[in-house]
């Protein structure tokens, strides 16, 4: 056990070297945009921020991995509008990406939230991994006032926008999911053999109850724990074909 827990550590500690590349290529509308790095994770997230002076930068865009060429050591970036933190109220400029911009990537991987089936099972872990761990109440808070105890990639965007976390562990069946929280592509898998005493649903949290929606996604409780979540990851993960996520019947 140990040994197990040791691995999750250090699988941590690499991860959370943020990346700092300037931007290489740029297309015709700025929606792709690569950097010269030797080693990436595709799905690694984060932002294109410009220099404005001396003194300040701003954040143009957000910035996830979509292909990585080995060969050449050139990473593909995904660029979609930033609209996190976007106050009104504050001074906004006519900025757009240019060559030169720096592509900043795993930025907020040192704070994360645990998906986990039960109590032990979530201090287990989250004793063993060091990140500043967001409590899975506050997420339940989001799902409550969402009204969906079924737990929607659009609950975990709301979570992302409020809390500023990086990173979203789910543990299934005895392996412990790294996912990165905007992109909610699978970053690591590790054997995590835990023993589990039971399943709370939609996962561990000391709120006993989630308001619900009349109708609609998500409005309905989950009936099986490990199931659910893995089609909800092979659902954003689909294309990966290192991935081996089977359903659980």
């Amino acid at each position: 056990m140990k040994k197990i827990f040791i691995f999750l550590i250090l699988t941590i500690q690499l991860m959370a070297v943020v990346v700092h590349k300037p931007v290489l290529t740029l297309n015709k509308d700025s929606s792709i945009a690569t950097i010269n790095i030797d080693r990436i994770d595709l799905g690694l997230s984060g932002f294109i921020v410009q220099k404005i002076s001396k003194s300040h930068t701003t954040i143009l865009k957000n910035a996830v991995v979509i292909d990585f060429d080995e060969e050449k050591k050139i990473a593909t970036l995904k660029l979609t509008k930033f609209t996190e933190g976007v106050n009104s109220a504050l001074p906004t400029g006519d900025w757009s990406v240019k060559i030169g911009d720096m592509a900043i990537l795993g930025i907020g991987y040192s704070r994360a939230l645990l998906i986990a089936p039960e109590e032990d099972i979530y201090y287990r872990i989250s004793k063993n991994i060091k990140v500043q761990w967001l409590h899975p109440d506050i997420f339940t808070a989001i799902l409550s006032l969402n009204g969906h105890p079924t737990p929607l990639k659009e609950d975990f965007d709301d979570m992302v926008k409020s809390s500023s976390i990086g990173i979203i562990f789910i543990y299934i069946n005895q392996k412990l999911y790294t996912i990165d929280a905007k992109s909610f592509v699978i970053l690591n898998i590790s054997d995590a053999p835990l023993k589990q005493k039971k399943i709370m649903l939609p996962f561990y949290s000391r709120v006993k109850e989630i308001e619900a929606n009349w109708w609609g996604e998500g409005s309905d409780k989950i009936n099986n724990y490990e199931s659910y979540y893995l089609k909800l990851l092979k659902k954003y993960n689909s294309k990966n074909e290192n991935l081996e996520i089977k359903d659980e019947k």
